[in-house]
């Protein structure tokens, strides 16, 4: 049944920063080219840990954006947010002097929020008293520090809030933003999400979860999506933030539309916390509730960005889900992981995948999933496999899970 509101929703603006590069140009250029931006991690010591490689940012910074003294009061996930806020407000071209601000909102997602101020303070603490914990500690490890610091930084006073839902965060952020705007509460919000969890108790944690891959000789090829050899996710940093708006909102100002974000379905597992339902019936019943709310058939999606962890369990569950939702379509339907090249940002992956989603509907070319070397007899569906592979796309999709059973997802269609 059709849910979809008569107030249409467009994206207008978009940033990333992600291992393969701070922009959305030169991120486009490398994934398109099949590049990896996993390595070695640079940003800590991995000498006594048992995964020694991810998709670390090493050569990032804030310089020209936000003050350096500034700087120092925000958290990494919050810096990566406040970077790709800025690309992507720039991006739209809007200027805010100029419309209501009261009706302009924010809304980023995180799985983990400040984890390194977190960990930076308790060391502090421990080793030299409560007295020296820094003042800064709750406005830099909070979660909603990060939409918090972009209103701010443009004046919004719209609606402001932060969603975790662990690897889901970013694409349920962006399916609340575009709620907003078609209940007619906003008519712009900047929305996606931002993660820095690579720090010591992060891989620590993960690791020991056994939730990573351990191919440290070989850290380009590690993250594999849908391939026989999967063997766990590769951790990645980064951030993904896209402007909503309204319709008549854009095109009133002029504004360059990217394309038409046209539903969106989130539902719960509600069974294991870590470990996806084997079959996808979660997975599937959100793609179905984002495919009805856009109001369209399943047979005209053209393209699926996968959320394809390269996890054992996870990319057969998801797999199953397409199939499910597709049944014979699923065979033409074009898919692709992001994670691949990038690893696995958690929250911020959504966002990110929105971006890339975009840009395939915008160039008429699936980005690939790399390093696809042997096929697996329950993941047969098209992975576009190495090569970026043209393809006119009207109508795409956009999965995230995470961790506690959450599932989400986004319809995004060419605009017309």
């Amino acid at each position: 049944m059709q849910t979809r509101s008569a107030r249409r929703v467009v994206i207008t603006g978009m940033g990333v920063v992600t291992p393969l590069g701070l922009d959305v140009a030169k991120f486009w250029q490398r994934l398109i080219a099949g590049e990896s931006g996993v390595h070695p991690l640079t940003i800590l010591d991995t000498s006594q840990y048992k995964v020694h490689f991810g998709g670390d940012i090493p050569d990032f910074n804030l310089k020209g954006i936000v003050e350096h003294r500034e700087v120092k009061r925000l958290d990494r996930f919050t810096q990566f947010a406040v970077h790709a806020g800025h690309q992507a407000i720039n991006d739209s071209k809007i200027d805010f002097d100029s419309v209501d601000r009261l009706r302009c909102g924010v809304v980023i997602g995180s799985g983990v929020g400040g984890l390194s101020e977190i960990e930076a303070q308790i060391e502090k603490m421990i080793k030299k008293g409560p007295d020296r914990v820094s003042p800064f500690t709750v406005p830099k490890m909070m979660l909603n520090a990060a939409g918090g610091n972009i209103s701010i930084t443009y004046g919004l006073r719209g609606p402001n809030y932060a969603v975790a839902t662990a690897c889901a965060s970013a694409t349920n952020a962006i399916g609340e933003a575009l709620r907003s705007i078609r209940l007619g509460e906003t008519d712009l919000m900047v929305t996606g999400g931002s993660e820095a969890a690579i720090t010591p108790m992060g891989l620590a944690a993960f690791q020991n979860m056994k939730a990573l891959s351990t191919r440290n000789d070989d850290p380009q090829a590690a993250s594999r999506p849908f391939d026989a050899d999967r063997d766990g996710f590769v951790m990645g940093e980064g951030a993904g933030v896209l402007v909503l708006e309204e319709l008549q909102h854009a095109q009133a100002r002029g504004a360059n539309i990217y394309a038409e974000l046209l539903g969106y379905g989130t539902t719960s597992d509600a069974g294991h916390i870590t470990a996806p339902d084997p079959n996808g019936t979660g997975a599937s019943a959100a793609m179905q509730a984002a495919i009805d709310d856009a109001g369209i058939e399943p047979t005209v999606v053209d393209y699926i960005n996968a959320h394809g962890t390269s996890t054992p369990l996870g990319d057969k569950a998801e797999t199953q889900a397409i199939k499910k939702v597709f049944g014979d379509h699923a065979y033409q339907l074009a898919v692709s992981s992001t994670k691949s090249a990038l690893g696995h940002s958690l929250g911020a992956s959504g966002g990110i995948e929105a971006v890339v989603t975009c840009k395939i509907i915008e160039n008429s070319l699936i980005a690939p999933t790399i390093n696809y070397q042997t096929p697996d007899p329950s993941c047969d569906l098209n992975y576009t496999p190495n090569e970026a592979q043209p393809r006119e796309v009207k109508v795409a999709m956009s999965n995230s899970f995470g961790f506690g059973g959450h599932n989400a997802c986004i319809v995004i269609g060419k605009f017309a």
